[in-house]
């Protein structure tokens, strides 16, 4: 493959059909590649078991083709992942993507030279464009465990990001989990029913609220049908991208058992509801994020009967909102099957794996099977695996070297024509509504570049403002003191020599939105470098 085209799009996933789906709208000839098979991004690499969304059906998919909505039946109001996929691959056949897609294409370098975009691929394979647009995702680079003698062990050895397609039979295996973030703790709860024993192996404990799996009626999905411009408006005016209603009461301003109360409604209705629905301060006042730590902790010390293991499972060290907050099912009732058992490694460590084993301290633990849930690089992982090489030879690799520099995530000075969506600055929130925002937003910028006959890329004066913009809406919040303490992949502390830094905004989705729509008003002069 040689051509010239007026815009690559590197990535299949919720980003890439947005992006195409938009740009093709607008008349320019565009392709979209990406390294796997198919379509799904993150979708179609995560396909381990339990794997599901943890926002809401309605907001977790599209709005802006008709046809979609009107045709499309969720079954589950957090759909499985396989659901998930399935969506994406309904999506790209309705609107008739797939024709502009190039499936096993692993992009290796893309350089800007004499005002065009080279890409270089894998294979051989060279592509030229005009606009360069990174649709990679958050979540594409894998962090394995660094533990001693990982490569000796000979059982089965799995990431839940690279999953076999053919699934993996645990039946009366003796299986051990690594890593408690969301993959692990959906993992957990799907195979403790087939495994002989699960150990679990846990440095660090997570605030876990259960999400309901309600089944979707045909009458609800109607309804749903004739209000999805108003659900996504909602979600919209959001700090956090969901139909939901911010409180106009914080968790102070109750009394103890009011607010227990509360919590305890929404606990019960599942999901992001109890972070977002409960009090409007969970995020912002240190007092109200501990009132939400000491619920969700005396819950724990509820349902799991052994009391040493509750212990573990309780979070001590950060407070709640220290991290993203992740939803199970069942995920503490799991820990009450005999076959399950909690191994602390934060007090003694893992020392090393073995053919057939982990040892910790003097007690090893025979395994057929090791899972590792450890993470990922998030938000500049993808980007930086690449050789993205701007302007006078310089990679974005080097360019992020002392610290991460944008213009409102999108634009990078140095770039020119190069975009990004939901990259490192973007907000942090559930992801489809920026996700299809930010689609628009690009295609509308590139319309007035080409009406223009300019390039579009960040000035070093709006890459310094909007860093300063991030830490600021930072440390207005607890997760900024509470994140660095748990570890955070917001801040890149889940990866070794990672600079510490908020790879996200965390001012709300809806002033950020403001913030794009200014920089359109004003005619893209922050893009104008």
């Amino acid at each position: 493959m040689s051509e010239h085209l007026d815009c690559v799009i590197i990535g299949a996933g919720f980003s890439g059909l947005a992006m195409l789906a938009h740009l093709r709208e607008a008349g320019l000839q565009c392709v979209v590649v990406d390294r796997q098979d198919g379509v799904g991004g993150t979708w179609r690499a995560n396909r381990y078991p339990g794997v599901r969304t943890d926002s809401d059906y309605p907001i977790y998919s599209f709005s802006f083709s008709p046809e979609v909505r009107d045709e499309w039946r969720w079954t589950q109001r957090y759909a499985p992942g396989a659901e998930v996929l399935a969506y994406l691959e309904f999506v790209t056949d309705r609107l008739d993507l797939r024709r502009d897609m190039r499936f096993g294409m692993d992009l290796q370098r893309a350089e800007f030279r004499d005002g065009t975009w080279h890409l270089t691929f894998a294979d051989g394979s060279i592509v030229s464009c005009r606009y360069l647009i990174s649709c990679m995702g958050i979540l594409d680079q894998p962090i394995w465990p660094n533990v001693p003698g990982l490569d000796t062990f000979e059982g089965i050895l799995l990431h839940s990001m690279q999953w076999p397609s053919e699934g993996v039979d645990l039946r009366g295996k003796r299986v051990g989990l690594i890593g408690l973030g969301s993959s692990g703790l959906q993992i957990l709860p799907a195979i403790a029913p087939e495994c002989a024993e699960v150990y679990v192996f846990q440095r660090q404990p997570n605030y876990v609220v259960d999400s309901t799996f309600f089944p979707v009626s045909d009458e609800e999905m109607e309804l749903t049908r004739r209000d999805y411009d108003r659900i996504w408006e909602r979600a919209k005016a959001h700090p956090f991208g969901v139909d939901m209603v911010v409180p106009d009461h914080g968790a102070m301003d109750v009394d103890d058992d009011e607010r227990r109360r509360i919590f305890e409604s929404k606990w019960q209705e599942g999901g992001h509801h109890f972070a977002n629905e409960t009090f409007h301060d969970l995020a912002t006042d240190p007092a109200a994020s501990e009132a939400a730590s000491d619920f969700i902790r005396s819950k724990i010390r509820e349902i799991v009967t052994d009391p040493v293991t509750a212990a573990l499972l309780c979070p001590t060290d950060y407070s709640f909102n220290g991290k993203r907050v992740p939803t199970g099912h069942r995920y503490y009732e799991t820990y009450n099957r005999p076959n399950v058992h909690l191994v602390d490694v934060k007090s003694v460590p893992i020392a090393r794996v073995t053919r057939d084993s982990i040892v910790i301290g003097d007690s090893a633990y025979p395994l057929d099977v090791l899972i590792c849930a450890t993470g990922f690089d998030a938000m500049t992982g993808p980007l930086t695996r690449i050789d993205i090489v701007g302007r006078h030879g310089v990679t974005l690799r080097e360019k992020w070297a002392d610290g991460i520099r944008t213009n409102l995530g999108i634009s990078v000075h140095g770039f020119p024509n190069f975009f990004m969506s939901i990259g490192p600055q973007t907000p942090y929130s559930n992801l489809p509504v920026p996700i299809q925002l930010g689609a628009q937003w690009v295609t509308r910028a590139i319309q007035f570049a080409d009406q223009h006959g300019i390039q579009l890329e960040a000035t070093p004066e709006s890459e310094e403002w909007w860093a300063a913009e991030v830490d600021a809406a930072g440390r207005k919040t607890v997760m900024y003191e509470e994140g660095l303490k748990a570890k955070a992949w917001f801040f890149g502390a889940n990866v070794p020599g990672k600079p510490r830094e908020l790879l996200v905004y965390m001012g709300g989705g809806q002033k950020y939105q403001e913030l794009c729509r200014a920089a359109e008003a004003d005619g893209y002069r922050s893009f104008r470098a």
